[in-house]
């Protein structure tokens, strides 16, 4: 991580989030003795920041109203796509947890293993990324006719979230030790 976080700064953020159960797994390890992972070490920087996070997270996810499993694909597809090793780690664990598979990388490789839904998801992301101005009227379309306009406007924000992240992570050199390789079974929206 290349940037520096103090044992206090660290306590004051998790102090004004303790309660928030969106955070609770963080809390739990700086009660512990422990850090929290580097994502939120280095948003203990601005905790206002990471307020935010939490607030956007409650709407987005796990929140949502679009399937938990289709934006977990969505989030790991833009994590390997970016080369970003924090969240590619997380959402990796994180859909293992979640039954997903034990490779959840795989999954996107296989479309025959993956819904109508998802499918549609990861070639909207994809398509997104490549260039954001020339998403496909046909595509577009066939979102329109799966999804609702809440969904689409919820997968989009959640492309745009994760690359905005996967950025955020990759410049600080955010790393991932295995914080939810042993998270417990999450549910399923």
């Amino acid at each position: 991580m290349r940037v520096r976080v103090t044992d206090e700064q660290i306590a004051e953020a998790i102090e004004a989030v303790a309660g928030d159960p969106r955070f609770q797994e963080s809390v739990d390890a700086v009660l512990a003795g422990g850090r929290p992972g580097e994502m939120l070490q280095t948003l203990s920087l601005r905790p206002e920041i990471l307020e935010g996070f939490g607030c956007l997270s409650e709407g987005l996810y796990p929140g949502g109203i679009d399937e938990r499993d289709l934006k977990e694909l969505v989030l790991l597809e833009s994590s390997r796509q970016n080369a970003c090793l924090f969240c590619s780690g997380v959402r990796t664990a994180l859909a293992r947890s979640m039954g997903m598979s034990d490779e959840p990388l795989d999954l996107l490789d296989r479309p025959e293993a993956q819904t109508e839904h998802q499918r549609l998801a990861l070639e909207y992301k994809r398509a997104a990324l490549e260039d954001s101005n020339k998403v496909p009227a046909e595509l577009f379309a066939r979102l329109q006719e799966a999804f609702t306009d809440p969904e689409i406007v919820e997968i989009t924000f959640l492309i745009g979230d994760i690359v905005c992240l996967n950025m955020f992570s990759n410049c600080l050199r955010v790393t991932y030790h295995g914080e939810y390789d042993r998270a417990g079974k999450e549910d399923k929206r």
